[in-house]
């Protein structure tokens, strides 16, 4: 059963495999839900400047989008100026093992992938 739900990839309709990876694939998605689990409960500036270079604008975008999938929860308070905070959910808690072994596969396969684009350039 395992090896049949890898063959069927719906592209009309509702695909779960199309649709979270499409989410979770963006340049920066990944960067934002580690930098939540490293940080913990952050501002957007804070989170902003553990990025690097993310724009406000996509940071807003990113944000958004995983706070409408229930990864990151907003959290707002009644002050002047407004002050906003940004943190993962449970649902988000629990991407996070998957995301790290990502994070381990990258760093241990990144010089070799690095040396293999140089080859092709060559």
């Amino acid at each position: 059963m395992e090896e049949q739900k890898m063959k069927i990839f719906f592209s009309g309709g509702l695909c779960p495999v199309r649709d979270v990876l499409g989410r979770l694939g963006d340049k920066w998605t990944a960067l934002v839900l580690i930098s939540l689990k490293a940080n913990g409960t952050l501002r957007f500036s804070a989170l902003q400047r553990s990025i690097g270079d993310i724009s406000q604008r996509m940071l807003t975008v990113t944000l958004r989008s995983l706070e409408a999938d229930g990864l990151i929860k907003r959290k707002v308070y009644a002050e002047v100026p407004p002050k906003v905070e940004y943190e993962l959910t449970e649902r988000g808690l629990s991407l996070y093992p998957h995301l790290e072994a990502l994070v381990e596969w990258s760093r241990e396969h990144m010089s070799a992938i690095l040396a293999d684009r140089e080859k092709r350039l060559d």
